[in-house]
């Protein structure tokens, strides 16, 4: 069976996707959304850098609408960090699903229970009234901090705790516009007090939805998620790949996510991000890992800033389309991992 596939925006992670929808047999790119006017008309092999596939992009949701697609692969920047509304993503899900259209996500509601009822209830209706399933999905999180524990689980007789940590060092990334403007790197402590604010949102609702997710998953009984963040000034200028951090502004994050259970911590998804080597040296270094405290105990180590694959915008793309005949075959409404079948290549 062959799946019909609109690519909705063209950034690392679209590009990868919709050149896998024009290559992989079992799929078939019948379109691309995109949101410059620049762009739009052109063959989305131009945008993608292939060949000519026949195909136009347009700005028009209602071509998407009216598109004979089978699923909106839907993968731009996050409209809770970027742009002048913050709800836009979730607006364009329910009026993309109300028409019929199933979509795959990779900018969050992973697990919209913790957005609340109101946001559940908005897309449940949304599939309902187009007969259209809805499913989000990523690298970390999106497979990580959740999928892996929820796989790792099944080993487990009893898990009394689940703690995931993440290390990464960003100095190889060269975009000033995700390090600067969305990270909040070389940013003054005041400065990032403003930036942050919708980055922590963003972040505290992903974060948020990996652990609640991989909680219920496992019946640990979180009932609250708190979370915190420590910041680290350079103590130097640091020249990285996007560019000078100076001294004196934010050079490193450390975030945690716990999961409580009448008061205590059951989950813990912990983050420690760098821009350069040598800030922070006190805080978590080496591998990242996932540990259970249970029977049995089990600690997995994975090799620190993603290097356990070499292109992980790929990943977070192809966790996407690997997904397209699990979420296009199943029931309408929201599908999360704990909703849906093991998936895996389907090439």
């Amino acid at each position: 069976m062959s799946y019909k596939v609109f690519q909705w925006a063209s950034g690392t992670v679209g590009k990868h996707t919709a050149r896998v929808a024009h290559e992989r047999a079992s799929l078939e790119l019948v379109g691309m959304h995109v949101y410059s006017a620049s762009k739009a008309g052109k063959d989305v092999g131009e945008l993608v850098g292939i060949d000519e596939v026949g195909v136009a992009a347009s700005t028009d949701i209602e071509v998407v609408k009216q598109s004979d697609a089978d699923v909106v692969i839907h993968t731009p920047l996050p409209s809770l960090i970027y742009g002048d509304n913050e709800n836009q993503d979730l607006d364009d899900f329910c009026e993309l699903l109300a028409a019929g259209k199933n979509v795959i996500t990779v900018v969050g509601y992973m697990y919209p229970q913790v957005y609340g009822e109101e946001v559940v209830e908005r897309l449940n209706a949304a599939c309902q009234q187009g007969n259209s399933t809805f499913h989000s999905t990523g690298l970390n999180p999106g497979w990580m901090g959740d999928l892996l524990p929820l796989t790792m689980s099944s080993l487990c007789e009893v898990v009394d705790h689940v703690h995931v940590l993440e290390v990464s060092r960003f100095d190889t990334y060269p975009s000033p516009e995700i390090m600067f403007d969305s990270m909040g790197f070389n940013s003054t402590p005041d400065e990032f007090k403003v930036k942050n604010r919708r980055q922590k949102k963003w972040l505290d609702g992903l974060f948020s939805e990996s652990v609640q997710m991989v909680a219920d998953g496992m019946g640990l009984g979180v009932t609250e998620v708190t979370s915190s963040l420590e910041v680290e000034l350079a103590e130097t200028d640091l020249k990285v790949a996007a560019g000078t951090v100076r001294k004196g502004t934010v050079a490193g994050q450390h975030w945690r996510w716990s999961g409580l259970k009448e008061g205590k911590e059951v989950i813990a998804h912990e983050t420690v991000w760098r821009i350069h080597p040598d800030v922070a040296p006190g805080w978590a270094t080496g591998n990242n890992w996932i540990r259970f405290k249970g029977r049995p105990t089990i600690n997995f180590e994975i090799e620190s800033d993603f290097k356990f694959m070499d292109d992980g915008m790929l990943a977070t793309g192809m966790h996407a389309m690997n997904a397209i005949p699990y979420v296009v075959d199943a029931e309408p409404g929201i599908k999360t991992f704990l909703d849906l079948p093991w998936m895996f290549v389907r090439q």
